[in-house]
């Protein structure tokens, strides 16, 4: 029989991708929508849980945080209690897979290829790393769950007024120029790669705790930028506000691949690539007055 999977977050970015991907094929993923189920509220998801059992939950749900958010109430509270009122109830799933964050490392801080070891030598100043943080501190001692710590990441379905590749390449297909504030080193991973890695958790028990899920190189923004301009064959300009580099934001990946052996990462000029036609073939759902000003 299929492995039975609780999906938070299925109508985000990522869990869209995810549902979308094999992993929906080869397991039975159940995405409720905040209206069957408000991980928020306590009773809400007691009521959820009576009559249900699943082998994993695959938890992408997150109140965001970003600058385009619609709400930034209570970010701290919303994203602690959705973990906790899913924790409550361990008993009701073998294994809980948490997408975290690079931000667990500080924001605020130079990032360079951030091991694993070093999760907590610094605690995030910001709501969103501090969120991370404490809930890493808390899968430390449960057994069964596993923190991954996504940094950048990248694909259809995520942001495309504020996410730098999408907002790049929907720019250049309305002949704009591609502005970035400052040159960065980033440990970007391409959507279509995180499916073979949470297959890999999903079946397997593993060694440690908490793992960067990061490709094996970083890139800069300049360059993807570069990338961006190339495949549109267009002539847009590259707009960069500030000179020099601002903080990295990188990971180091050798205890993922310790653990999962060989992972075959997307090149980024492919990635950008698979990207770009699927703008392209939906330009119809942008909205060209949202690329003007940079948020």
């Amino acid at each position: 029989m299929k492995k039975k999977i609780l999906l938070t977050g299925g109508n985000g970015f990522i869990g869209k991708n995810i549902q979308e991907s094999f992993l929906n094929i080869k397991y039975d993923i159940f995405a409720p929508r905040s209206f069957e189920v408000n991980l928020i509220d306590t009773e809400s998801v007691d009521n959820f849980f009576k009559d249900k059992y699943f082998d994993i939950v695959l938890h992408c749900a997150t109140k965001p945080g970003h600058r385009n958010a619609k709400d930034l109430t209570d970010l701290f509270y919303s994203n602690i209690r959705m973990f906790e009122n899913l924790a409550r109830h361990k008993n009701k799933y073998a294994k809980c897979i948490n997408l975290g964050s690079g931000a667990i490392y500080d924001v605020s801080k130079n990032i360079s290829d951030a091991k694993e070891d070093d999760i907590f030598v610094n605690m995030p100043k910001d709501n969103h790393g501090f969120c991370k943080y404490i809930i890493a501190k808390r899968i430390e001692n449960l057994e069964g769950f596993t923190d991954l710590n996504i940094f950048g990441i990248f694909g259809k379905y995520e942001d495309w007024q504020i996410r730098f590749i999408s907002n790049a390449v929907c720019k250049t297909l309305f002949n704009l120029p591609i502005t970035l504030r400052q040159n960065r080193k980033f440990s970007y991973l391409y959507i279509d790669d995180l499916m073979p890695i949470l297959d890999f958790f999903i079946e397997n028990d593993v060694k440690y705790k908490s793992y960067n899920i990061v490709p094996d190189n970083p890139v800069d923004l300049l360059q993807i930028a570069e990338t961006v301009k190339k495949i549109s064959g267009k002539n847009i300009e590259i707009q960069v506000a500030n000179n020099g580099y601002g903080l990295d934001y990188t990971g180091c990946n050798n205890r993922l691949l310790k653990e999962l052996g060989t992972v075959k990462f997307t090149d980024m000029q492919e990635a950008v690539l698979k990207l770009y036609k699927y703008y392209k073939q939906n330009i119809n759902l942008l909205d060209k007055n949202l690329l003007l000003t940079d948020k």
